[in-house]
């Protein structure tokens, strides 16, 4: 049996794999401990692109624990986007991600508002190194009474038409699923300029301890991931794939190889 081609292109990066880590999998962390084990935990040659932790304008501790609780088919988790913020990433972190990485390295970054995500995205542009950018648009928009750019099409048009312009670079956007119309967002990116899209985010859950009565995890309603989410991550990928002609770099619920080829097949 010959060799298996498995280089692809998301939009205009090209890559050696098709499989990349998810934004918030692989922190700097992952260097340290591969460091101490003396090898890695993922060899880098059976990757396309490593997605940074999402950053953001300023530094944030996140939420104090509990902040992950195990469910029967996945995790809930309301971590809060912990990061050193946008400089001393630039700073400090991006340094040590050039060094370790081999394979493309995509920069996931959110703002509270469509200036602050213009002034992130010329800040990054300005560094050396970096091969595109995964927008994360689930966060609440500060000038809209807090909804999430990603939960309104207007907006999300609103707010990519002005990022595309400023970079030459990929330049994805990560959808979230708490939407009724995952194909009109995906539009919205198209229309803007998006060169590609990521999807699924986190879904919402939550989980009550039945003895008390309280939420597991303080801040209620989280993010729920894993296993028990493939079947909703399938369907918005099916949708969104149906409504845009972009590339999508899908995740939602993938164990094994086969998980992977069914998000292909969508």
């Amino acid at each position: 049996m010959g060799e298996i081609m498995m280089k692809t292109r998301l939009g205009r990066l090209a890559l050696d794999s098709p499989i990349t880590v998810a934004s918030g999998t692989f922190g700097t962390e992952y260097f340290e401990i591969m460091d101490a084990l003396g090898k890695p935990i993922l060899p880098q040659d059976k990757l396309g692109a490593y997605i940074c932790k999402t950053i953001t304008p300023l530094p944030k501790a996140g939420n104090p624990p509990p902040r992950i609780y195990e469910t029967e088919c996945g995790m809930l988790n309301s971590i809060g986007l912990p990061n050193p913020g946008l400089q001393c990433f630039i700073d400090e972190e991006l340094p040590i991600l050039l060094e370790k990485l081999s394979i493309p390295l995509i920069v996931s970054f959110s703002g509270g508002s469509v200036d602050e995500f213009c002034m992130m995205l010329e800040t990054l542009e300005k560094a050396e190194g970096i091969a595109g950018y995964e927008i994360n648009v689930s966060c609440p928009n500060v000038e809209n009474e807090g909804i999430a750019f990603g939960a309104d099409s207007d907006v999300l048009y609103q707010l990519i038409s002005r990022l595309a312009p400023l970079t030459n670079k990929e330049l994805i956007v990560k959808l979230s699923p708490n939407v009724t119309d995952i194909g009109r967002m995906a539009q919205a990116a198209e229309a803007g300029g998006a060169s590609s899209i990521s999807l699924i985010n986190t879904l919402w859950g939550m989980a009550i301890d039945w003895q008390t009565g309280k939420a597991r995890i303080p801040r209620k309603v989280c993010g729920y991931s894993g296993k028990g989410v493939k079947p909703v991550a399938l369907a918005l990928t099916y949708q969104a794939a149906q409504a845009v002609s972009l590339p999508i770099l899908a995740m939602g619920g993938i164990s094994c190889w086969q998980d992977a080829l069914e998000f292909i097949y969508a």
